[in-house]
């Protein structure tokens, strides 16, 4: 203390010095970005550093290396340039182990070498071609179950997690190439809590480890095609993998020192000179890619970018990635038009990949992913007329310059106003079969025969004006599909597609592909996307080649087995011959092929027992004891006799049938051939409330259908009328709003009880002639369209017939009165047919979906056949029906004219509807 207090009077000072409130050391190097990391190459440790202090990391192109015991032996095992390479993709992935191969499949052949026989791996939907053109392979040959479901959905893998089984979960984010957003981290951690053993795989091509890092966000393994942004020349063919896991990488090592993928040397020096401008050459080309895709979006073309604010998954995307990337897609609704946009650019090179510093545009459908099956790629919502775009670092101006001639050049926009304006020649193609009437393309009840039935469709009013935001009216006709389930005994299922160049197969059930189906319970509703699994199980194990087959059959035997084997749960695999046939024209527009997805999935839904048929309404009888009211039956001719809930279900397993058959399908066919009647459908897009509504208390109508037997050009004639609105707007404008009016009249009166018969008909007459006039004025009649309408007015039959559909050709529909004479009536059809034309007497608006009663006795005719119908014919009920086994009606259903098709099969017995 003493010589404290000496020290302080020495120092001249009574206070002391306080010690300084922060140290006075450089504050800390704050850890480097991005850019900068990827512009610095370290050496992966002491060992590495170049005796001569080269800037440049050397390349030893050397496939051997002397000495014993080294580090390195041969190049296949380890290369001092491609370690220098691996180090620096790890530090930039935020990855422990780093892996350089031959190319991005190389990454992805090494990756799935982990998986083992019996091995469930579960993938997205939407996936680069060569991805699912490896996962075929492996589910072909090396027995490993792939399931693809919609990863934009991530409780969409809870379902197909399999503890003990499930081994791989493949992701990509965005997707290739309609730019999906995964949320990477929801599912990782959904896998690691379900799975723990299961590794999730993440394809980062589409962002590089500049823009996205997976493994931050739980992945266990990411691979990108080095070949794309982390090169970003197109000079090279390289594929990267990362890991954190010690374990895993130890495999993926012994794998590749094993397959002898690894990069070269030389590869390896480009590859690691390309990652030093990753950063500044990504900030460019997504900078340049937001305004492409704005442009494409202000035009009204559906564009597929994550930068814009409706992009779905936009949030989750935000939350796992620093960037949009500068991949962007958009639909054009016409393949053609597509094609001539592609064509016609000189600074967009057509190509395949993306990733450089050049631009690039594709049609992947045709290019990148031309591998996947057609109809794999319809139900995967694929569009055939899909174009992609890989933005570059040319300057943004060019770009937009380049890309708004070839839109024009190819006839999809135009200028006007001062702006650029798109023509609406291509619409989707929902609303155009719509609204231009193209065509598309108990167990003891096992033991009977089935009769089922579906009624086309017709479009009413507003036709073309639906393409630009008008309410189109679209009812059943009574002309219709039918299909019969006769019961086998020989363990076979078979097909007769009567109308379909008469095609017949069958076969074996207990030789169907099983294994690849995971049925839907009884209850349940099928998911929104297919089970493509079984889609090519069917194609590949089933079913010839569809080369093979004659036109059509192929699609309509896989939705058919499609169904059948989906709905079939717990061992129940009902045995039966199934015939189709139809007063339908096939291929006129009239929804045949809806029908005919209807047929099916009715009798399926009976034959699977997943139907509650309606019961047996209480007959009258009088009253029997004092206090007895009685009961009174009121007979309804079969109508209204199947309960909503039923045509629901049958409705939306007739939608899957039309998934199968088309691929991305409206809705609207198969709800008219179920529901019947009529509906409004307004498209999307024109500030209206969209969609489909049934139009209540419709009542059948009759019209005289005449077919011109024209062939029309439906594109051309809808670019006419885009081409006339932008030349005459204000006239057109005014012919759109008059059918809206029309359009409007009709439902309303169309859905009033309360207005007469008589008055509807007239005034359903007098706007049927509005219409049309008003369709003349668009310029999409023709002069045979105009001949039926003078035949059909003429004296003595003064009756109002309009075009339907795309007009220029094709149909027209004529409203017949109810007291119109049946010898008027036929001498009128003469006339036509005299001309040429083809005329059919419809219903408009009757009933939708039928079943043949099975509470009474088949009625059959002298012709009918009495025996089994099966095929081979003679395999007895082992059960021993023998003479009990009821008629079948088979023999006479396949050979009826088709002109007696309905009347026969009216007096069958009592059907039941919708």
């Amino acid at each position: 203390m003493e010589s404290v207090s000496s020290l302080k009077k020495d120092s001249g000072h009574n206070l002391p010095t306080p010690e300084p409130e922060s140290p006075s050391l450089i504050r800390p190097r704050q850890p480097y970005r991005f850019s900068t990391l990827c512009a610095t190459v370290d050496s992966p440790d002491a060992d590495h550093k170049d005796q001569h202090g080269s800037s440049s990391v050397p390349i030893y192109q050397s496939a051997t290396f002397k000495g014993v015991g080294n580090r390195y032996d041969y190049t296949r095992s380890g290369n001092p340039t491609r370690s220098h390479l691996e180090h620096h993709i790890a530090k930039i992935s935020s990855a422990s182990h780093a892996f350089a191969v031959s190319s991005g499949m190389a990454a992805l052949d090494v990756i799935t070498r982990l998986l083992k026989p019996g091995s469930e791996v579960i993938a997205g939907d939407d996936l680069y071609g060569g991805t699912n053109r490896l996962l075929t392979y492996l589910r072909t040959h090396m027995g490993v179950t792939v399931h693809h479901v919609d990863t934009t959905k991530a409780e969409s893998v809870i379902p197909y997690l399999h503890p003990g089984k499930t081994s791989m979960v493949l992701l990509e984010s965005p997707t290739n190439p309609l730019l999906k957003i995964v949320d990477i981290a929801g599912i990782s951690a959904l896998v690691k809590e379900k799975c723990e053993d299961a590794i999730v795989v993440v394809d980062n091509t589409m962002m590089s480890p500049y823009l996205q890092r997976p493994l931050e966000h739980g992945a266990d393994i990411v691979y990108d095609s080095a070949t794309k942004y982390l090169s970003g020349h197109h000079d090279l063919m390289a594929g990267v993998i990362t890991c954190n896991r010690d374990d895993i990488a130890k495999e993926m090592a012994f794998i590749i020192n094993s397959v002898g993928n690894a990069l070269s040397p030389f590869d390896s020096f480009l590859l690691l000179r390309g990652t030093k401008t990753l950063a500044i050459r990504m900030d460019r080309q997504q900078s340049t890619a937001m305004l492409v895709a704005q442009m494409l979006s202000k035009l009204g073309f559906v564009t597929h970018y994550p930068g814009l604010p409706n992009h779905p998954g936009k949030e989750i995307h935000d939350r796992i990635s620093d960037g949009y990337g500068a991949v962007l897609s958009f639909e054009t609704g016409d393949k053609e038009l597509s094609e001539r946009i592609v064509a016609a650019t000189r600074l967009w090179g057509i190509s395949v990949s993306f990733g450089c510093v050049n631009s690039l545009i594709s049609m992947p459908c045709v290019m990148s992913h031309a591998s996947i099956d057609p109809a794999v790629r319809a139900a995967r919502g694929l569009p055939e007329d899909l174009i992609r775009l890989c933005v570059g670092i040319e300057d943004p101006a060019d770009l937009l310059d380049d890309l708004r001639h070839a839109l024009m050049e190819a006839g999809a926009i135009t200028f006007a106003a001062n702006d650029y304006v798109r023509l609406p020649n291509p619409i989707s193609r929902a609303v155009e079969k719509l609204a231009l009437g193209e065509a598309r393309t108990a167990p003891h009840w096992g033991n009977r025969e089935w009769f089922v039935s579906a009624p086309g469709k017709v479009i009413l009013f507003g036709e073309h004006a639906v393409v630009h935001g008008v309410t189109a009216v679209a009812a059943s006709v009574d002309l219709r599909c039918y299909g019969l389930t006769s019961p086998r005994y020989d363990n076979k299922v078979s097909v007769h597609f009567k109308d379909i160049n008469d095609y017949k197969h069958e076969w074996d059930v207990d030789e169907l592909p099983w294994d690849a189906v995971i049925s839907i319970p009884k209850g349940e509703d099928h998911p929104d996307t297919l089970d493509m699994r079984v889609i090519e199980a069917i194609k590949s194990r089933a079913l010839p080649p569809e080369s093979q087959m004659p036109p059509k059959t192929h699609s309509a035997a896989v939705a058919f087995l499609y169904l059948y084997m989906m709905m079939s749960v717990g061992g129940h695999r009902p045995t039966f011959h199934f015939v189709c046939r139809s007063t339908l024209p096939i291929g006129a527009g009239l929804g045949s092929s809806a029908s005919f997805s209807v047929c099916i999935a009715t009798a399926l839904n009976i034959l699977h027992e997943r139907f509650a048929l309606p019961s047996v309404p209480a007959p009258t009888r009088r009253p029997s004891v004092s206090g007895d009211p009685g009961h009174v039956h009121v007979p309804h001719g079969g109508r209204r006799a199947i309960p909503p809930e039923m045509a629901e279900e049958a409705n939306r397993w007739a939608f899957v049938a039309e998934k199968v058959l088309h691929g991305n399908p409206s809705g609207v066919d198969n709800s008219v051939a179920v529901f019947g009647g009529a509906l409004a459908y307004v498209r999307p897009g024109y500030g209206k409330r969209s969609g489909m509504e049934q139009i209540q208390g419709f009542r059948s109508l009759r019209f005289l259908l005449v077919d011109s037997k024209v062939p029309r050009d439906t594109k051309a004639l809808v670019a006419g009328v885009a081409r006339k609105k932008i030349a005459e707007p204000e006239l057109v404008g005014q012919l759109l709003d008059a059918i809206q009016t029309i359009s409007n009249e009709a439902r309303r009166a169309l859905a009033d009880p309360e207005v007469p018969r008589s008055t509807l008909l007239s005034g359903l007459a007098a706007l049927i002639d509005e219409n049309h006039a008003h369709l003349v004025s668009l310029g999409v009649s023709h002069p045979a369209l105009e001949s039926i309408r003078a035949i059909t007015a003429d004296s003595p039959y003064r009756l109002s017939t309009k075009l339907t559909g795309a007009g220029g050709g094709g149909c027209a529909v004529t409203l017949v009165p109810d007291d119109f004479a049946d010898d008027a009536l036929q001498a009128l059809i003469s006339a036509l047919e005299a001309q040429g034309y083809r005329p059919y007497v419809t219903a408009v608006g009757g009933s939708g979906m039928g079943i043949l009663s099975p509470y009474d006795p088949i009625m059959v005719d002298g012709e009918d056949d009495v025996s089994p119908p099966l095929s081979p014919p003679a395999t007895p009920d082992p059960n021993g029906a023998g003479e009990s086994q009821e008629p079948s009606i088979r023999r006479r259903f396949e050979s009826v004219d088709v002109s007696e098709l309905s009347q026969w099969a009216s007096g069958r017995g009592k059907w039941l509807y919708v």
